[in-house]
């Protein structure tokens, strides 16, 4: 059995920035492991721009952002092996992958980063009532078909869901010569960022129809048309409001699902909201040296994030490796509450004596919020009000802790944020 100090599981951009962190942290002997054929990730296949604003402080494409990573990787010699599917992580840190080289094989981890990304809603998840005809499509799948493969899915499409890769796909497939027919969304609010829905659908004259969703789907071979209706507050279809639409391809862009079978086996603490791991200010998991980053944490709505939360996640575990299991004192744990629409944080807990002097706290709404403010209270006292102009449960929230605030305050058992009103 080999060994590594750090093993990744997943070379997409968390698995990347967590490998160039972990390095620069002075860790020699790291590994990533990735299931396709390439580095990068999903955004080899996302040929849009708007990456790197943070990151690089200017406008990239997915494959461009993703090549400043490799390039990194590459520089710094890093291992990697591509084609190469992790079948299980064990308790202690084993991992046991296989290839069509090296077959079966395992590898003793001192510490693993979980960066496995997330994966989409199929439609077996969705209820959609009519026939299983051809031309039924996840938008991932629809948007590696015309920019990988070279394949157009349809001529005449409908999407359901308005999550960022169906409002992409919704432009993609008319810049292609497609005729878009309109966007449908169970939820009052979209679930993309606002940008991509000017960008992608107001700029083509797309309609976006709010609290509606397909009842029907026609067509044994191909799909042949697609009927919607719009839902009431239980959202159920209201009768007498469906429309019909002809078309050839029903695009489903209904949410994303952190991949996160290999956490659950390994048994690691999930949280419900997320679907991901619950982690501390290190971004370590319940399991002692597994840390997690990254869309298979929580989903992000910038790549720029993921890139700056795996790079923590990649010194902290260089930390781990470097120094041990009891690296600083922990110190009393802080447990982490969101409520009165904040859904969760990550982190979900912290111990004040081995966090930076700033935390980010990332969170999502769970509904449109106009003119509120973020509150943060230690215990019973609030210590941040901060006004919101809008927030959507289409893009995350932060909040900034500052370690000494914390410190500040011996016997701390609860940092709350939630949305208020005044």
């Amino acid at each position: 059995m080999t060994s590594y100090d750090i093993v990744i599981v997943g070379g997409g951009p968390a698995g990347l920035a967590a490998a160039v962190a972990a390095r620069d942290a002075g860790v020699e002997s790291i590994l990533i492991i990735e299931r396709d054929k390439e580095l990068g990730g999903i955004l080899n296949q996302c040929i849009h721009n708007g990456f790197g604003l943070h990151t690089f402080k200017e406008e990239l494409t997915g494959p461009e952002y993703a090549y400043r990573f490799e390039e990194q990787v590459l520089q710094r010699k890093i291992e990697y092996k591509l084609d190469t599917m992790v079948m299980d992580i064990s308790h202690d840190k084993v991992v046991t992958a296989m290839n069509r080289t090296d077959g079966m094989f395992q590898i003793r981890a001192g510490a693993v980063i979980l960066a496995m990304g997330c994966r989409e809603r199929p439609r077996g998840a969705l209820n959609i009532p009519g026939y299983r005809p051809a031309g039924i499509y996840s938008a991932g799948t629809a948007q590696r078909l015309v920019n990988i493969e070279g394949y157009m899915p349809g001529k005449e499409v409908v999407i359901l869901g308005s999550g960022d890769i169906g409002l992409i796909m919704a432009r993609r497939m008319t810049l292609e010569g497609a005729k878009v027919k309109v966007v449908a969304e169970l939820m009052p609010f979209s679930g993309g960022l606002k940008r991509n829905i000017v960008q992608c659908l107001d700029d083509y004259g797309i309609p976006l129809k709010l609290s509606h969703t397909v009842v029907d789907i026609e067509g044994k071979e191909r799909v042949k048309a697609v009927t919607i209706a719009e839902v009431g507050p239980d959202m159920k279809p209201i009768a007498g409001t469906e429309v019909r639409y002809t078309c050839d391809t029903l695009l489903l862009s209904t949410g994303l699902i952190p991949e996160n079978e290999l956490s659950r086996g390994c048994g690691v603490e999930m949280n419900p909201v997320t679907s991901g791991p619950f982690v501390n200010e290190r971004l370590e998991t319940s399991i002692p040296g597994v840390f997690a980053c990254g869309n298979v944490l929580h989903v992000h709505d910038l790549v720029d994030f993921v890139s700056e939360e795996a790079a923590r996640a990649g010194a902290n575990a260089a930390r781990y490796v470097q120094e041990g299991e009891g690296a600083g004192e922990a110190g009393e744990e802080v447990r982490l509450v969101a409520t009165d629409g904040a859904r969760y944080t990550v982190p979900s807990t912290i111990h004040v004596n081995r966090m930076d002097d700033l935390l980010t706290v990332r969170f999502r709404v769970g509904a449109v919020f106009k003119d509120s403010y973020v509150s943060v209270y230690l215990d019973d006292e609030r210590v941040q009000h901060m006004k919101k102009r809008i927030m959507a449960p289409g893009e995350m929230e932060q909040v900034i802790l500052q370690k000494k605030q914390l410190a500040a305050r011996p016997g701390l058992k609860t940092v709350t944020i939630k949305i208020e009103a005044q």
